[in-house]
């Protein structure tokens, strides 16, 4: 049944209403209309989509509310990595920052462009013909997860940009979001009253408010996001400065407090300001960030390693707090490390409560010559774990006795060792109960084994009912299942998902596999690394050390580790266990892989929108048949591949001269196996 016209005008009048009172109090804090006349719009426009389904945009006001219950966060890879940007604590570095700009630029001076760095949580935002498409973390520069139904309850967050017209059709924003003090305050009181754990700081209980499984909640805490860059050509932007105006003009809130700087003595000017005045901000923030302020002398800089030549972060020093060192307490890893942890008096330090905090190894310890009972001083400098620096001995008691590290396990009560050259003390019992748990947690975690339903506390239940000692156990619960029924909260159904979410893990590739069986060193990179390079567990086993590190990314003590691995008889057993269970133990026999003349050497840039593949799966294709794929177009640039509606970088290749091709082109030049495939996505 189609919309009546009265109906469809007051619905798009309400919603328009709707989105410039939320930009008016969200991102400017100039609200005109008071809370009864808002919900009073609010209520009727649900009531329209309640009568005209087919009204609701994804858009739509009402979408802020959340309600969505995702139960997994699929991952999704950044077109353009989220790099991570150096830092320092000193004027002396960030001279010498500006020194190295100027001269690899060539020039007398620079303009930089400084903002707060606001202590967050970044988040890319991806919008499509200027309606909001997807948003996803950092994760770890090159993949994150999509977080969109948590995104969408951000009131500051845009659902369609206001200036869509100067937008490019595909745009991706990039920000930090954060929870204000008051709000953060607020919600630990809420929850301690109710008997909950209460959060650190406002960045933790940000981050795990936007991994929530329910949006609905997370519309509750009130998050805001505070956007910072684009990813996108977009007219008339050439600067830092621009980016930001252009930002602000298209609805999203940017940094309240930025400068455009012509010398470094202003860009010092700034922090020595804010380094005095952060308290005055209604959010956290650890300093400042400074850019090259002209967006094609940033591209003449370019990157380093995972960070931008042309940016870095000029943070705080720490703030610190005194208070007691109450005990020495000893927490064993998965590995069999054992690590002493300073129980502290509370004490208020830099917004959170810190009652614990690492004390590292016992050569820590004694170089600062901790004593229980003593008055310490504590620390948060650019990490988010608090650490204890100083010891007052002046205030020593006289019966303070001297610190001396534990001979046994506390949970085994093996003796302890320590390796020669190693700064940490090792349980080598690898039957050790408090081993065994951390192992299978990080087995069966997220980015290991994702195995749904199987937490600390149910690894804790098993492990303590007897029925599981190892990772290897678990592939046997299935002929358990009517013990797993007997055990307390585990009914019919609960018993069932975790038997299929364990026979599901099976299916997981081989270098998460490799990352789960805990070898000591090889996390996700490193197991990555290594999967390319040995692509089952079997090879792995007959390396050597010396192959083992002639492998770029890997040294001489992953090299050590991963061979002591293979040739440990418990842990090999482990392994086969593993395999004859099921589980993944080898890479995808690899395709061989062919160059071809179209593609061998050159360069490519995509643009536009994409009908027939993803581009993902374009940049796969030109990089399998030896090409390679840049972000801007250049003269350096061979193709530029143009789907529908692309933009500048389209005109800037016809203004040099480059030669465009659409998807049927680009299709024509694969092989026809490739092609036939390609044509049934």
């Amino acid at each position: 049944m189609s919309v009546p016209p009265p109906a469809a005008r007051r619905y798009a009048e309400l919603a328009d209403a709707l989105r410039h009172h939320d930009y008016l109090y969200y991102v400017l804090a100039e609200p005109e209309i008071g809370d009864q006349e808002y919900d009073a719009m609010m209520r009727e426009l649900e009531q329209l989509e309640t009568a005209h389904p087919e009204l609701r945009t994804v858009d739509s006001p009402t979408q802020r509310v959340g309600g969505a219950v995702t139960k997994e966060f699929p991952t999704v890879t950044h077109d353009v990595p989220m790099l991570s940007l150096g830092n320092t604590y000193n004027e002396e570095d960030i001279r010498d920052f500006h020194r190295r700009v100027i001269e690899n630029l060539g020039l007398d001076d620079v303009s930089y462009h400084v903002e707060l760095k606001i202590d967050g949580v970044a988040l890319a935002v991806r919008y499509r013909n200027g309606v909001f498409e997807r948003a996803a973390t950092r994760g770890d520069g090159t993949q994150g997860d999509e977080i969109s139904a948590n995104a969408r309850t951000i009131r500051s967050l845009p659902l369609r940009i206001r200036d869509g017209a100067t937008a490019p059709a595909l745009l991706e924003v990039r920000g930090e979001v954060v929870m204000y003090k008051e709000d953060f305050l607020r919600m630990n009181e809420e929850r301690e009253a109710s008997g909950e754990k209460t959060f650190a700081n406002p960045r933790n209980s940000t981050a795990g408010s936007l991994k929530m499984q329910d949006s609905s909640v997370v519309a509750q805490r009130n998050l805001h996001v505070f956007m910072y860059s684009l990813i996108g050509d977009v007219p008339g932007v050439e600067s830092q400065a621009d980016a930001m105006s252009f930002l602000h003009r298209s609805g999203f809130t940017v940094s309240p407090h930025a400068k455009l700087c012509h010398s470094i003595e202003d860009v010092l000017d700034f922090w020595r300001h804010w380094e005095l005045h952060r308290d005055e901000l209604p959010f956290e923030i650890d300093g400042v960030v400074v850019k090259v302020n002209s967006l094609r002398q940033q591209d003449a800089l370019g990157t380093v390693a995972k960070s931008p030549r042309w940016a870095i972060a000029f943070k705080f020093s720490a703030r610190q707090a005194s208070t007691v060192l109450e005990d020495i307490v000893y927490q064993v890893g998965r590995m069999g490390t054992i690590t002493p942890v300073a129980s502290l008096r509370p004490v208020l330090l830099a917004g959170s409560t810190i009652s614990r905090a690492t004390l590292h190894n016992e050569d820590f310890i004694r170089d600062l010559d901790l004593r229980v009972g003593d008055t310490v001083t504590i620390e948060k400098g650019g990490d988010v774990i608090p650490k204890v620096t100083a010891a007052d001995p002046q205030h020593r008691s006289a019966d303070a006795v001297p610190f001396t590290f534990i001979a046994h396990c506390p949970a085994c009560g093996t003796a302890l060792s320590r390796p020669e050259g190693e700064a940490a003390w090792f349980c080598e019992n690898i039957e050790c109960p408090a081993q065994v748990r951390a192992r299978i947690a990080h087995f069966a975690s997220r980015n290991a084994m994702d195995i749904e339903g199987l937490g600390e506390a149910v690894v804790d239940l098993l492990v303590e009912r007897g029925f599981i000692s190892s990772y290897a156990d678990l592939y046997d619960l299935d002929g358990r299942r009517d013990d797993l029924l007997s055990l307390e909260r585990f009914g019919e159904k609960s018993v069932t998902n975790l038997l299929a979410a364990i026979e599901e893990s099976k299916k997981r590739s081989f270098d998460r596999v490799l990352h789960a069986v805990g070898i000591r060193f090889v996390g996700q990179t490193v197991a990555r690394i290594l999967s390319q390079k040995y692509r089952s567990f079997q090879a792995l086993k007959e390396a050597d050390p010396s192959a083992l590190e002639a492998v770029d990314g890997i040294g001489p003590r992953i090299a050590e580790s991963v061979h002591r691995f293979f040739t440990d008889g418990r842990t090999v057993d482990l392994v086969h266990r593993l395999i004859d269970a099921g589980v993944t133990s080898e890479m995808p026999e690899a395709q061989e892989t062919e160059t071809l003349p179209f593609f061998d050497g050159k360069t490519f840039v995509l643009t536009g929108a994409l009908r027939m593949f993803t581009r993902d799966r374009a940049k796969e294709l030109i990089e399998q048949y030896g090409g390679k794929v840049t972000g801007s177009v250049s003269k350096k640039t061979d193709y530029v591949l143009a789907g529908e509606e692309a933009g500048s970088k389209l005109d800037k290749a016809v203004s040099l001269g480059i030669a465009v091709i659409d998807e049927e082109h680009f299709l024509r030049q694969l092989p026809e196996a490739t092609r036939t495939s390609e044509d049934s996505v």
